[in-house]
């Protein structure tokens, strides 16, 4: 499984100084057409783009330069990104003229059926609505003891194993945290060949859509695949395709014998009366499947190393279980895993604080640089599981009707995992430097390719 996780550009951390790194960033600024080029680059480890802070300080709202040559609006303040995204006077809606495409990758996506992320009201709450009495504060906390067994499980199995030798937490746990299914009696064989003698029984997506746990290495390799930097186009594209057709089989399948899942309400409440047609499941349920998975997987080492990085306040956890819910909420706060997803395009022109914005124009709320702004989070640089937090809102699950409908899903297993992990593993260690840890390339996302530890 560690070869799905390879990338062909490993981005460690350095010992230049932030100084030096944001008058070389301004002096390239400076240097090229006077809009600068997006995304702009970490200048090491987890650290967020110098440029932010400089653009918060001195122009809050400005354009930059994307990969096709088009110049959207860049918007940094906490309170101009709660702004944008708010504002209806905005289109989610991915096939407008002038929407802001990260990538060509992207660009090509955008032609895809949309599914309620990318678009705007009435349909999107329409949609958005057919899934989320499934991921309600409510409907989650019910799942915890059965997120709970998981964790223990994969936690149980490692010990097992023994942790003398190094090895690699991102593929033997935060992985399989994000990945795996809940099993019901007639895959106990199956799961216990991954987990002799223990039954694993965990209500993640993959087990919120219900999907089959023999299917769980197929998904995750072909997910892997899809979304792998090392993959070809060509690949990704198969992998892509191959998805999609194993959930309009799994539909197919519901359509004959409804479970109590995801996929069999949509199929019942929704595809059999004629409110959607089979496309639009399956694009529902294939975002369900790919969204977020990578987004955990990195914000639970993410976790771990900002741990280690404060040794005083993974003292006062281990210390205190009950912080783990002030630690997850600044963990949210000070990475941000998903930063570059929250962009829209003017239907009409907007005046947005000292800056009008005309229809068929791009914005991109950099929700990264939200959750580091001065003057929300006094000294945001600076990680703080004890900090005072009044009414402001972190921008870790975006903000507003477009906020992560799988919010309290990801709350629930990042407390869960943080809440035990050491206490069942009170001896873990780095087997790596902290300067030598390997993050993903510096333009994008922010996460860990591989995280060696002892135990």
């Amino acid at each position: 499984m560690s070869a799905l996780l390879s990338r062909p550009t490993l981005f460690q951390s350095s010992k230049i100084s932030s100084v030096s790194i944001l008058k070389l960033s301004l002096r390239t600024m400076a240097t090229t057409t006077g809009i600068p080029k997006f995304p702009f680059s970490r200048p090491a480890a987890a650290e967020p783009p110098v440029e932010y802070a400089h653009l918060r300080a001195n122009e809050p709202i400005s354009k930059v330069e994307l990969w096709d040559g088009s110049h959207p609006w860049l918007v940094v303040k906490h309170k101009d990104i709660c702004s944008v995204l708010t504002d209806e006077r905005l289109s989610k809606e991915r096939r407008r003229p002038g929407f802001p495409e990260l990538n060509a990758g992207g660009k090509e996506a955008a032609k895809n059926k949309p599914t309620f992320v990318d678009m705007d009201p009435p349909q999107h709450m329409q949609q958005r609505g057919m899934v989320e009495p499934l991921f309600t504060k409510e409907h989650i906390d019910g799942l915890r003891p059965h997120i709970q067994q998981t964790v223990d499980s994969l936690l149980d199995a490692m010990i097992r194993e023994g942790g003398g030798k190094s090895i690699d937490i991102v593929e033997k746990f935060a992985l399989p945290v994000a990945s795996y299914v809940s099993c019901s009696a007639r895959d106990q064989a199956v799961t216990d060949i991954l987990i002799p003698g223990r039954v694993l029984s965990c209500q993640t997506m993959y087990g919120i859509l219900g999907v089959p746990f023999k299917d769980l290495a197929y998904l995750t390799q072909q997910a892997a695949v899809r979304s792998s930097g090392s993959a070809t186009a060509t690949e990704a594209s198969n992998a892509n395709a191959g998805l999609l057709e194993y959930i309009g089989t799994l539909i197919d399948e519901r359509l004959i014998e409804p479970r109590d899942d995801l996929i069999s309400k949509l199929v019942v409440e929704q595809l059999k009366p004629g409110h959607i047609k089979k496309a639009d499941a399956i694009q529902i349920a294939f975002l369900m499947l790919v969204a977020g998975n990578a987004t955990m997987v990195n914000m639970i080492s993410l976790g771990i190393v900002t741990l280690f990085q404060n040794p005083s306040q993974l003292h006062d956890l281990k210390s205190d279980a009950s912080l783990v819910s002030a630690f997850v909420e600044e963990l949210c706060r000070y990475h941000t895993a998903s930063a570059m997803a929250t962009r829209r395009v003017a239907k009409v022109d907007i005046t947005l604080g000292d800056k009008v914005i005309k229809a068929g124009e791009g914005i991109i709320a950099a929700t990264q640089s939200g959750n580091r702004d001065e003057e929300v989070f006094p000294d945001p640089d600076t990680f703080d599981l004890h900090r005072k937090r009044g009414s402001e809102q972190a921008l870790g699950y975006g903000y507003g009707a477009h906020r992560c409908i799988a919010e309290w899903l990801a709350r629930a297993e990042l407390e869960i995992v943080f809440a035990i992990l050491f206490q069942k593993l009170p001896n873990l260690k780095l087997a790596v430097a902290l300067d030598k840890i390997k993050y993903s390339p510096p333009k994008k996302d922010v996460g860990i390719l591989e995280l060696p530890i002892t135990f």
